[in-house]
């Protein structure tokens, strides 16, 4: 991902199962789930009273705005809260496709090589806005949750499952052996996304804005299908693309 929000902390302890989650939304809704690890939450004071409204019985220190400086860096809109805890752990293929079993119509979303963590965590928003069973990214080129990326996602990566993956090719065979319809976005497919059937279980795949879907992923696709923009547009960033998909296969 591009722009990482690095905190001074996690960058000294380099544990990669822990991070900084900042933002009211995101540090709200990370203290609501209980399969989050608090490690310490620290506030301003004009939050307080919201904290304690909760009735969450957390522990918490009030501090002044200029130590969130020392912690986060200049430009993170942390809105007064922070929160040490541990990354989520992330789910694999086989969950999903356990969570799709009684559904007659569901859709995953597929990330092949997405890496800005601010466009990740708003295409998680999306998810959750249309009810998305899940999402999968490959683990060696998807970085891992950090403060931007929840920040962006405005809590929602707390009930969206995020499934990482070895291998995006192995992962849509096995999405396909199991009821799955795998279509890749691309620009260049004669048949637009409004247009398919929205029956059933399906699965669409995302690629990289410039590079688009690997060769080997797209040729696993079932079929390919592009947005209906205007032919003036030559194409939109990826959270964009993916909220319009994702709408669009939720009808």
């Amino acid at each position: 991902m591009k722009n990482f929000h690095k905190t001074r902390d996690s960058n000294a302890n380099n544990n990669k199962d822990q991070l900084i989650i900042y933002g009211r939304h995101a540090v709200i809704s990370a203290l609501k789930n209980p399969k989050r690890k608090i490690k310490k939450l620290l506030i301003t004071a004009d939050n307080r009273a919201e904290i304690d409204k909760l009735g969450l019985n957390v522990a918490y220190t009030v501090t002044d705005k200029k130590d969130f400086a020392k912690i986060l860096s200049e430009d993170a809109v942390h809105q007064g809260f922070a929160l040490y805890c541990n990354r989520l752990e992330s789910y694999d293929i086989a969950d999903l496709i356990a969570l799709s079993k009684n559904k007659e119509k569901c859709h995953i979303l597929i990330l092949d090589q997405v890496t800005d963590p601010q466009n990740i965590g708003a295409i998680i928003r999306s998810c959750a806005a249309f009810e998305t069973l899940g999402l999968v990214v490959q683990d060696k080129n998807s970085p891992l949750e950090s403060g931007a990326m929840d920040k962006a996602a405005a809590g929602t990566i707390e009930f969206v499952p995020v499934a990482r993956v070895t291998n995006l090719s192995r992962a849509i065979e096995t999405l396909k052996e199991n009821g799955f319809w795998v279509m890749g976005m691309d620009g260049y497919a004669t048949t637009t996304i409004d247009k398919i059937n929205k029956s059933g279980k399906t699965a669409i795949v995302m690629g990289s804005e410039g590079k688009g879907m690997r060769r080997l992923v797209e040729e696993n696709c079932d079929s390919s299908v592009k947005l209906p923009i205007s032919p003036n547009v030559e194409s939109l960033n990826v959270s964009t693309a993916a909220a319009i998909a994702l709408y669009e296969l939720s009808k």
